[in-house]
């Protein structure tokens, strides 16, 4: 798809646009509004093709579960192998728009590689994540960054204890949730390893502050992502972090998503999600 409309839909997605605003905008992108209101479903979410590993597979322990976080009780989505043997923690961060479908099935498949997984929903504080994509995202206004990144640093305390789990932790996030994924590194000594996907960097001054090793994944085609790298990189290795940065050209922000068409890559997809499992198992198995 045209990467000026790839980048449209990220400034509605981030917020800068509303949804009149995007769609005027697409209109005069595609040649007019039909043409706009064809490419829509492209552009967003199909959570009918998110089930990749089956909820209902013998093999796994899955539901909801809460933890103690800053703001109070946090909703999270829980899976784990049925298997009577201590395993690794790793938690996922989903993108802006909150716990759904895709993501939970993200999490039975970090599951299905042999962790004890659990997904928070960020938007625990303002009532959940709710059904519509388009109220999820602007729920996110609402939240307190300091307090956000506080509830996701108490869930790394919940896997590390976890009764079931061997104390190593690890995460992973999208977007929203790739840089949610490197403040938990900056805030949290205990996370062993992270792997942001296409995450923003934290800034130079927090740096010294990461234990974690990282695997960063980014999109060839992610300007606005991809101007931090070559300074957070510099700052790693000033000091001394363990790093591996990985960049797939061809792709898009968000190719992870297996539910938009848009924008899902599966070459990229697919090598960085074995990059990732290789990664968490050197680190935390």
């Amino acid at each position: 798809m045209d990467k000026k409309i790839i980048d449209l839909h990220d400034d509605y997605s981030k917020g800068d646009l509303d949804r009149r605003q995007f769609i005027r905008k697409l209109s005069l992108i595609a040649g007019g509004t039909a043409a706009a209101t064809a490419l829509i479903p492209a552009l967003e979410n199909n959570y009918a093709k998110a089930e990749t590993v089956s909820i209902n597979t013998p093999m796994f322990d899955t539901g909801y579960i809460t933890y103690p976080g800053e703001t109070g009780d946090m909703r999270a989505y829980y899976a784990r192998p049925a298997v009577d043997v201590k395993l690794p923690g790793v938690m996922v961060i989903h993108e802006n728009r909150g716990l759904n479908p895709h993501i939970e099935d993200v999490a039975r498949r970090m599951a299905l590689a042999g962790f004890v997984v659990i997904a928070p929903d960020a938007l625990s504080p303002v009532g959940g994540t709710p059904a519509d994509t388009d109220e999820a995202r602007g729920k996110f206004r609402e939240l307190d960054g300091g307090d956000t990144i506080k509830n996701f640093v108490a869930a790394v305390q919940y896997l590390k204890t976890h009764p079931q789990a061997t104390g190593k932790v690890g995460c992973i996030g999208f977007c929203w949730g790739g840089r949610m994924t490197n403040q938990v590194a900056v805030n949290s000594p205990d996370l062993s390893a992270a792997a942001p996907y296409y995450g923003s960097q934290p800034s130079a001054e927090d740096v010294p502050k990461i234990r974690a090793a990282l695997l960063l994944h980014y999109a060839g085609n992610d300007t606005r992502i991809n101007a931090g790298i070559e300074a957070f990189e510099a700052e790693l290795r000033k000091n001394n972090k363990e790093f591996t940065t990985h960049v797939y050209e061809g792709a898009s922000h968000a190719f992870n998503n297996d539910t938009n068409a848009a924008r899902y890559h599966k070459e990229a997809a697919t090598l960085a999600w074995e990059r990732t499992i290789k990664f968490m198992n050197e680190k935390l198995k």
